[in-house]
């Protein structure tokens, strides 16, 4: 008897499998509760393995119905594998990786991203992991008043900042060993959701534009903004940003989107970008506080002009975003 209700309740997880991987091929409804299916794919894929290795097991006879359902798993799983695979070990590096021979002090340059979520107050732990990082450039996110003054230390260190405190989840600091021209603070869908575009010098006098976002997520909210019933428009109006500008890019921050969605692969498309993380791993940084709803919502963008030295999801700090850390070394 239990075996029996054991493999009901298999076949009632495959369904939901199947119909929602099916469901979240639909880029183009406008429904968050859709959006929010295309970040969970690696946990498809995971329960669609799981449910046809066990209906499989338990499953004695194979009528049309069984056997439908499990072409439904395999498509599930090809699907979802289609999507995910890519930033596995399994995936080409668009990329490259940085020689030894390639990189100086000069034209190398380490990002900290982090989203500090706002209500956090652990703000000596993060500062900790800045110093023991020891990045030339550090982009926190949800930064308020109270995170601006309790990262004040950092000024020491790095003398160059734009800072735009904010109350709603979107505020955005900025800290730089090198110098900054050119900065601009944009709106480029929410009049209250900046992002930070600027130019930096490298030691070997060489410029490149760092872009800094962190765009709404795709799911409903009283207290702060949303882009529910929008087209989800900020990301690739920083492609196209990038795309009119001659110097390399660097576009980082906290997408509140996966690197796979329709959106990122359009923006990533405008501005003729490269996914650091392609073929190196999925670098889960959002929720850290939970080990099973995780997906990569911190990224690193540029373009061809760079290659990668080191990439790093740093320690947890009681934010619900672990940070993230990229070397990159501008070869040209």
């Amino acid at each position: 008897m239990m075996k029996k209700i054991f493999l009901y309740l298999v076949i009632f997880v495959s369904v939901l499998v199947i119909i929602g991987t099916l469901l979240s091929l639909l880029y183009d409804v406008p429904s968050w509760y859709i959006k929010i299916l295309d970040f969970a794919r690696l946990q498809f894929l995971i329960l669609a393995v799981v449910c046809l290795i066990l209906f499989t097991l338990l499953k004695k006879g194979w009528s049309v119905p069984a056997t439908a359902l499990a072409v439904g798993l395999v498509s599930a799983l090809v699907l979802q594998a289609f999507y995910v695979l890519p930033y596995t070990f399994a995936g080409d590096k668009t990329v490259p990786p940085a020689e030894p021979s390639e990189s100086t002090d000069a034209n190398t340059v380490g990002i900290l991203i982090v989203n500090v979520l706002m209500p956090n107050r652990n703000a000596d732990a993060l500062l900790n992991i800045i110093r023991d990082t020891d990045p030339e450039m550090v982009l926190a996110m949800e930064t308020n008043k109270w995170w601006v003054e309790h990262l004040e230390p950092l000024k020491n260190d790095y003398p160059y900042t734009m800072l735009y405190p904010l109350d709603n989840t979107y505020g955005m600091a900025l800290y730089s060993k090198y110098p900054l021209s050119k900065s601009e603070v944009k709106f480029l869908q929410e009049p209250e959701v900046p992002s930070f575009h600027t130019q930096v010098q490298l030691p070997s006098r060489e410029l490149f534009m760092f872009h800094g976002v962190h765009p709404v997520p795709p799911v409903p909210s009283k207290k702060h903004p949303d882009n529910i019933g929008e087209k989800e428009i900020a990301l690739v109006k920083v492609g196209a940003i990038v795309a009119e500008n001659k110097l390399p890019n660097i576009v980082a921050g906290d997408y509140n989107d996966v690197s796979w969605s329709h959106t990122t692969r359009l923006f990533q498309s405008e501005g003729n970008l490269n996914n650091v993380r392609l073929g190196r791993g999925l670098y889960n940084t959002f929720n850290a506080k939970s080990p099973i709803q995780r997906w990569p919502l911190d990224h690193f963008f540029v373009t061809q002009q760079f290659k990668l030295l080191e990439l790093e999801r740093l320690p947890a700090f009681n934010s619900d975003h672990f940070p993230m850390f990229a070397k990159l070394v501008l070869v040209e």
